[in-house]
């Protein structure tokens, strides 16, 4: 499974599932969605994210990788420093650059209003620490903060 245009960066793995719409599907008991118009801000500019979630039910766990981070005092001091410059330190919720360089809020909103649908307690993210409980209320937070609306 992968989402779309990874087949451009890595022609030498073998695909067996594309991820490629903006609805919720499953797969042996893990959800997953490709949230709709993230994008971040690079060197080049803006350019757009594709962001698959996963959702495992009986865990009750959100699993994502660039579409929040979570910096706390289990961090490195230097990770501490800069996030707490950013604003960004204790709390689950995307960057300053995806905030910047994202446009489209109104399909990003739809597509995390869908992920809110899941129950889940627990968020790994590949940037920062796992939270561990009240995940999903950390989660919204975060996102309206990043929507500058309510979900």
């Amino acid at each position: 499974m992968r989402n779309p245009g990874l087949e451009r960066k890595r022609p030498d793995l073998q695909i067996n599932q594309i991820i490629s719409n903006r609805s919720i599907h499953a797969i042996d008991g893990v959800e997953y969605l490709l949230v709709q118009g993230f994008n971040t801000l690079g060197t080049s500019g803006c350019s757009p994210l594709n962001e698959c979630v996963f959702f495992h039910v009986k865990s009750r766990t959100l699993i994502v990788t660039d579409t929040v981070f979570h910096f706390d005092d289990r961090c490195s001091p230097s990770i501490r420093l800069i996030a707490k410059l950013l604003g960004a330190y204790n709390q689950l919720r995307p960057s300053l650059l995806e905030k910047f360089a994202t446009l489209d809020k109104v399909k990003v909103k739809r597509s995390i209003q869908q992920l809110l649908t899941w129950n889940f307690e627990r968020v790994i993210m590949a940037h920062g620490s796992i939270i561990e409980q009240d995940g999903k209320p950390q989660f919204k937070t975060g996102y309206e903060w990043f929507l500058e609306m309510p979900l």
